[in-house]
């Protein structure tokens, strides 16, 4: 399931792409699938990056794989890279675990070239709202969000940082209502019948991709989806 969209946030061939927060390597193994570029896959969780880099071996082995990769162990607010390094950075569903969003912001545009792309997605204000208020569980652990984001106060951080926003999308309604069951039913009752068949029918509609019920999330994406996707440039220096 992918939140950014590359119709929108192109990879183009010889780019360099850093995936932050790249968590099990959804967004990683679309961009080593697009084109011929080098990717840097990172995240904090070991975890995560062990699989990331099973995947994108089994990738490799399958030809399936166009572009040059790397996983790496990091902090998003210290990237180890030097100033203007990368054309593309992903940062999806990272801003809300961090504890300064504000350094990890400029360290994403330091690192990213003049004139780059940065997508940035994180949860919408309405769903966290009504999750925290549902279940603590849900953001009161280790790793878990630490802010809710209104989205205007989002934007004004990217553009208070040399990003120009030139679209802004909204994602998966469908998972939503798949978190809301669980809040409602308890973040620690994996059991749950209800949420568990909602799972199930959610990932059925993954595989299958289901026109159907792709126009239909679509439409719900107006009323409570549960990401806001930013995508943005960073300015050339006689533009800011």
């Amino acid at each position: 399931m992918l939140t950014v969209n590359f119709g929108l946030f192109s990879i183009n061939n010889g780019d360099r792409v850093l995936d932050v927060g790249c968590g099990e390597g959804r967004h990683t193994f679309e961009v080593c699938r697009l084109n011929h570029c080098t990717l840097c896959a990172m995240d904090l969780d070991a975890a995560s990056l062990r699989k990331t880099r099973y995947v994108l071996l089994h990738m490799d082995s399958q030809r399936v794989s166009r572009g040059k990769w790397d996983v790496m162990r990091a902090d998003a607010l210290s990237l180890p890279f030097r100033d203007a390094t990368f054309d593309k950075i992903i940062c999806s569903e990272v801003l809300e675990h961090v504890e300064d969003e504000e350094q990890g912001i400029r360290e994403l545009v330091r690192v990213l070239k003049q004139g780059g792309a940065l997508a940035v997605t994180v949860p919408t204000y309405l769903t966290e709202a009504v999750y925290w208020r549902l279940d603590r569980d849900y953001y009161d652990h280790p790793g878990g969000h630490v802010r809710i984001f209104k989205p205007q106060g989002l934007l004004d951080a990217l553009r208070r940082n040399d990003l120009a926003v030139y679209a802004i999308r909204y994602e998966h309604a469908f998972h939503s209502i798949y978190w809301l069951l669980r809040c409602v039913f308890g973040l620690k009752n994996e059991q749950a019948r209800v949420p568990t068949l909602y799972y199930k029918l959610l990932d059925m509609q993954i595989r299958t991709k289901s026109r159907f019920a792709h126009l239909m999330e679509r439409i719900l994406n107006f009323f409570f989806p549960k990401s806001i996707v930013i995508y943005t440039r960073k300015l050339e220096p006689n533009r800011r």
